[in-house]
């Protein structure tokens, strides 16, 4: 089936959508003329696991080490190198980055949270983002050998707050 798209078809599709220019084609958001303000970002996300690898990770009996210590770490690199890895990402100066666990023996899952801050002008959502999803995959990585049937889930911003577009609070977050 061949469907050919017009100009106007890829214009409508995109519309709103910021990393596409006129003609239908992605680029780097142009940010020069906006405003330097704090930027500040919330993220968080889970993994579920079985009950005896909580409990190895509770009681730091993980062959690889401190897994959620590593993991912490892990975290804060990723968010230092979002731009690496999403293409149209702005290179960005952090000024904080702090990454927190905690642990649901009730689920037998750990949440993990990352709040994530700069001075600049673009936000720093992706940053967040991707730290709560390295430090996932770094605590299924060191775990792996004992539980392959780990879920990660539920990342989501919780909230974003500076610049222009304004403030941003999940309604999951009370």
């Amino acid at each position: 089936m061949d469907i050919k798209k017009t100009a106007a078809d890829e214009a409508s599709a995109n519309q709103g959508l910021t990393h596409f220019d006129a003609g239908g084609q992605a680029h780097m958001v142009d940010v020069g003329d906006k405003a330097e303000t704090h930027r500040i970002a919330v993220a968080s996300g889970s993994i579920r696991m079985k009950p005896e690898t909580l409990a190895i990770i509770q009681f730091g009996s993980a062959k690889k080490g401190d897994v959620l210590g590593i993991a912490r770490i892990a975290a804060i690199m990723g968010a230092k190198r979002t731009s690496d890895l999403i293409p149209l990402c702005h290179p960005l100066a952090l000024t904080r980055v702090a990454v927190e666990f905690e642990v649901d023996a009730a689920d037998s899952s750990v949440t993990c949270t990352a709040q994530v801050e700069t001075y600049g002008k673009t936000g720093v959502e992706m940053e967040a983002l991707t730290a709560v999803q390295v430090g996932l995959l770094t605590i299924y990585d060191m775990c792996k050998a004992v539980d392959r049937g780990m879920v990660m889930g539920d990342v989501r911003v919780l909230e974003k707050r500076g610049g222009k577009s304004g403030d941003y609070f999940s309604a999951s977050v009370s």
